[in-house]
């Protein structure tokens, strides 16, 4: 048995779809209630890289069958002694020591473009079996990585609202939200919003729980936040928003941003949700989230599903979450290697 690495090109038709049906095989093993893997959204991640990222891929063979892959991410803006990975080996493929040639070839090259860190993430447990730690925990254990930060997913089944009880806490915001406006738009951000929602994203990292990750803000302008819509928008995702600006300054002081990807109009993720800390306080978050949830579903009927991801120890999102209907379905490590 000869197991073989080389670099993908973005160009390179065959080896970009050899590599996506590896992932297409571990999601459907993996994460079965999750979405099929998009190849619209899978090919983009190479050719349309976010604003500020270096995306580079190793395709693993096994005598010769595809059987593995690696995408690294290297900040090239902010964040420059870090990377982040997806490490992806075919379920018929495991333990044969295709995870273990990949990350070493990928700390290898990490090394030599001088990063210190890479990250990674998991689903916790088997899907469906609780307890039963998952092949990518497992793994990472091996490999000598931290678990750095523990992320709950909670999913929203749209047909289990209750619009009186979303109702009652609407009405409750906006009780509590007097000299704010609620903005509502879809896609690209307008001119006159740009400067406040990348203000907005800038912020994530910093108010966000981080637990032991050694990532720091980033710095976000108007011009990076349009060339993350041009990424996203390769992508396939159509995203919708709600902002609230504070009438008094006329700047956004909030914002929320769900999405559904192009193939699954059955499901959405809760993007960001963000406050600005001068203005907490107020129910600006809730507020901005039931707007936000009705907005989606008032042009994307399809939706059954919403999922979203939490910082385990982010308790005032867990609980706004958890007042929209939204449970808990597993759990996800955020693991950090010294480089």
């Amino acid at each position: 048995m000869t197991i073989t690495i080389a670099p993908v090109e973005a160009t390179d038709e065959v080896a970009v779809e050899q590599a996506y049906q590896i992932g297409a095989a571990q999601v459907a093993a993996d994460e079965p209630d999750f979405p099929p893997l998009c190849r619209r959204r899978f090919t983009a991640l190479l050719r349309h890289p976010m604003p500020g990222y270096e995306t580079t891929m190793l395709l693993a063979r096994i005598d010769g069958e595809p059987a593995g892959f690696l995408r690294l991410d290297l900040p090239q803006l902010d964040n420059t002694e870090n990377a982040s990975a997806e490490l992806i080996v075919h379920p018929a493929q495991r333990r044969r020591g295709v995870g273990r040639a990949l990350a070493e070839h990928g700390l290898g090259l990490l090394r030599g473009r001088g990063r210190k860190r890479v990250s990674a993430m998991s689903r916790a447990e088997l899907a469906g079996e609780p307890g039963r730690r998952s092949p990518g925990n497992a793994f990472a254990v091996a490999m000598g990585a931290v678990d750095a930060l523990t992320d709950v997913r909670r999913r929203l089944d749209t047909a289990d609202l209750d619009q009186a009880a979303l109702d009652a806490l609407l009405a409750d915001a906006r009780g509590r939200a007097v000299g704010y406006e609620v903005l509502h738009w879809r896609g690209g951000t307008p001119d006159d919003l740009a400067a406040d929602v990348a203000y907005l994203d800038g912020r994530l990292l910093a108010d966000a729980p981080m637990g032991d990750l050694a990532w720091e803000p980033e710095q976000v302008d108007a011009e990076r936040l349009r060339g993350t819509e041009l990424a996203l928008e390769a992508r396939g995702r159509r995203r919708y928003h709600v902002g609230v600006r504070h009438e008094a300054s006329g700047r956004l002081v909030a914002w929320t941003l769900l999405d559904v990807g192009a193939s699954a109009d059955w499901h959405s993720f809760q993007q960001i949700t963000i406050v600005d800390p001068e203005h907490r306080g107020h129910r600006l978050g809730l507020l901005s989230k039931i707007e936000n949830l009705r907005h989606l579903l008032a042009h994307e009927p399809g939706v059954r599903v919403i999922d979203t991801f939490n910082a385990a120890s982010n308790d005032h999102m867990i609980a706004i979450n958890e007042q929209l209907g939204f449970r808990v379905r597993d759990r996800w490590s955020n693991w950090q290697l010294d480089v």
